[in-house]
């Protein structure tokens, strides 16, 4: 990795912009046939906050997504969401043992070693962690979702249990189709997960960085991935060279990965067995 660039302040101001009350705000839905109309507004609103052609065209072919609704009308369909102990909710999470999965999980980041080390000089978070969470997340590249992006995050944003909270990653969807990243056809998880880490697009826009130094700031580049999923940890209180365990500063860092207890004891379980 030849350098680890900022993080874009255009992608910073637009996603403040995002978050700010919308003078046309989209109102929430219950029933899947009121999603035409949800768009329709949403619409509006996205073309306030400087939603272009492309993404505008791709609000407009967006479709329900069934998977992501089943998810939200009816959380208890999401697997994984019953295991408190850590190495059954590995084992059930990646349909393995958990001992496998930390062993894939430092072989990869062995294998990597330079990259994890620069990553870590820079954002104080060890490989070890984000070996996990790459693992965790798309089984470390190997599989990046089947529900199309933009389908997925509008869906998200438009189920009145989300909605408003993910109406801004809908919008920065919208806008990474603007900007080529993306296309309305581009695939990622059911809530619009993108790219080896499985950042929400807004998420995406505000600390995403150029870890490759090509210039592009690329979800599904191994390196860009990995280097914004550490800055995202950094920006939320990381503190390098401490511990990560349970009730330490570090673990509810993690929080601002993913709101999940099981989830967050997952990682920190399975990074610590990696080792350093």
């Amino acid at each position: 990795m030849r350098r680890i660039a900022s993080v874009l302040g255009t992608a910073s101001l637009c996603l403040s912009f995002l978050s700010a009350a919308p003078a046309l705000a989209a109102s929430c839905i219950t029933e899947k046939g009121a999603f035409g109309s949800y768009k329709a507004n949403l619409a509006q609103q996205a073309q306030q906050a400087g939603v272009g052609q492309r993404g505008l065209q791709a609000l407009q072919n967006a479709q329900l997504s069934s998977i992501t609704w089943r998810f939200e009308s009816q959380p208890s369909s999401q697997t994984g969401v019953s295991y408190g102990d850590p190495a059954t909710f590995l084992a059930k999470r990646t349909g393995g043992s958990a001992q496998a999965f930390v062993n894939a999980a430092r072989s990869k980041r062995n294998a990597n070693a330079n990259l994890f080390n620069s990553i870590e000089q820079r954002f104080g978070v060890p490989g070890s962690v984000l070996s996990v969470i790459w693992g965790l997340e798309t089984s470390w590249g190997g599989y990046l979702g089947k529900t199309k992006i933009v389908d997925g995050a509008v869906t998200l944003s438009s189920y009145c249990r989300r909605h408003p909270r993910f109406e801004p990653h809908a919008e920065a969807a919208l806008m990474l189709v603007d900007r080529g990243l993306i296309t309305a056809n581009t695939q990622g998880g059911p809530s619009g997960e993108l790219g080896h880490m499985q950042f929400l697009a807004g998420n995406w826009m505000r600390y995403g960085v150029d870890a490759n130094g090509d210039g592009r700031i690329d979800p599904y580049n191994a390196a860009d991935a990995l280097a914004s999923a550490a800055n995202l940890l950094r920006q939320n209180g990381w503190k390098a060279g401490q511990a990560f365990g349970e009730g330490t500063a570090n673990f509810r860092a993690l929080s601002a990965w993913n709101d999940s207890g099981n989830y967050q004891r997952a990682i920190a379980y399975a990074a610590q067995q990696v080792g350093n």
